[in-house]
């Protein structure tokens, strides 16, 4: 059966300007390919097309696909997509009872943007913004970590943390943070301190403070990280050879602390309505070349259209539908990647490893006690 993107002449009479939601389509129409022809061959198609007839699945299941995945997500718990695999039942698996989506990228990739068209497409908050972002003061930045509820339910299955930028110029360091973020886990108001960061008026309690505040909210287990990057300064960073930023992404997106088995995590370029379609197009497929990842599968172009005070689940139902499906995706791998609890063989032996190795230690350090004692002796 040939796959066909339908798309008829009166759909695209009922549908707004191009320039608004089906923005590609220009794009399509430039590259000598009509939209609604047909694909005979799907295995040669090349990767612009591949994008374009993404985007157009986007825009035919939004319509009616996103009031039913976005119910979904409200009646989610915490493992309803576990499947049972090797032998274990669901009851004998480590579940979380919440599920927790960590928000990463550098400064000023749209990260808190992201979490406030969250609340408006899933929350139905309007455009009140429940996070601020660096585009309200030129000076702001996330100081710290921040759980957000963006189904705005009591009985939520999952949720988002929002997280600090990282520097481009300092990634090692950032890719600690993030090793103890998943190693450790996460809780609401988590200072996010860095060396060199300038203390404001009684820092040091203030600092305080907010580590005896945030010791009070439950610890969150990282379940599924996504990596949000700025698309158009991808573009710029490609089109003027900087590839500093690009290059810090690709550090942070290919990070081993944030893999789960083998998924990647999900790749959100934010920004792209600030690009002509060409550039949108050619920037994703460039940076999902450079991460070598598919440039159409775990990869979203959402661009965050609250802050040009549009509702998007009105307005813009292929962003409000990227955006969920890059959810419901971040659920499915995590309940792919629980564990089998933990028995009493299993602490004992944890326990008994761990006398070994402190009893190995303590006879290393012994050695090298006597070792140093009997040079002394010589020199005397």
């Amino acid at each position: 059966m040939k796959n066909q993107i339908p798309f008829s002449e009166q759909d695209q009479a009922d549908q707004p300007p191009a320039s608004t939601l089906c923005w590609w389509r220009t794009a399509a129409e430039s590259g000598r390919h009509k939209v609604g022809e047909e694909f005979s061959d799907l295995s040669g198609l090349t990767p612009r097309l591949k994008v374009i007839r993404e985007l157009e699945r986007l825009a035919l299941v939004a319509p009616e696909g996103l009031d039913d995945l976005r119910h979904k997500l409200l009646t989610y718990r915490s493992g309803d997509f576990w499947l049972p695999t090797g032998g274990i039942k669901k009851e004998e698996m480590e579940i979380p009872p919440l599920i927790t989506v960590l928000l990463v990228g550098l400064s000023g990739g749209g990260k808190s943007s992201l979490v406030n068209l969250m609340y408006s497409v899933l929350g139905r908050s309007g455009l009140i913004p429940f996070a601020q972002t660096s585009s309200e003061s030129s000076n702001y930045t996330t100081m710290y970590m921040e759980e957000h509820n963006v189904l705005r339910s009591m009985r939520n299955g999952f949720c988002m943390y929002d997280t600090r930028g990282f520097d481009c110029y300092e990634m090692s360091e950032g890719l600690e943070e993030v090793k103890a973020w998943v190693a450790d886990g996460v809780r609401h108001y988590q200072l996010c301190s860095r060396p060199g960061d300038k203390e404001p008026c009684g820092g040091v309690a203030l600092s305080m403070g907010s580590q005896l505040s945030s010791s009070r909210f439950a610890k969150r287990q990282v379940n599924c990280v996504m990596v949000v990057a700025d698309l158009a300064e991808i573009n710029k960073g490609f089109k003027d050879g900087d590839l500093k930023r690009i290059e810090a992404t690709r550090e942070l997106f290919q990070c081993p602390s944030i893999r789960k088995s083998n998924e990647n995590p999900i790749l959100i370029l934010t920004h792209g309505d600030m690009l002509s379609c060409e550039e949108r197009i050619n920037a994703r497929l460039k940076m999902c070349e450079y991460l070598g990842i598919s440039e159409t599968t775990g990869a979203y172009d959402i661009a965050c259209m609250t802050e040009q005070g549009i509702l998007p689940e009105e307005s813009d139902p292929v962003t409000a539908f990227a955006l969920t499906e890059a959810i419901y995706r971040a659920l499915l791998q995590s309940d792919r990647t629980h564990l089998p609890k933990r028995k009493l063989k299993d602490w004992v032996l944890t326990f008994l490893s761990w006398i070994m190795c402190s009893i190995a230690a303590f006879f290393a350090m012994l050695a090298l006690f006597f070792s140093k004692l009997g040079c002394n002796k010589k020199k005397l």
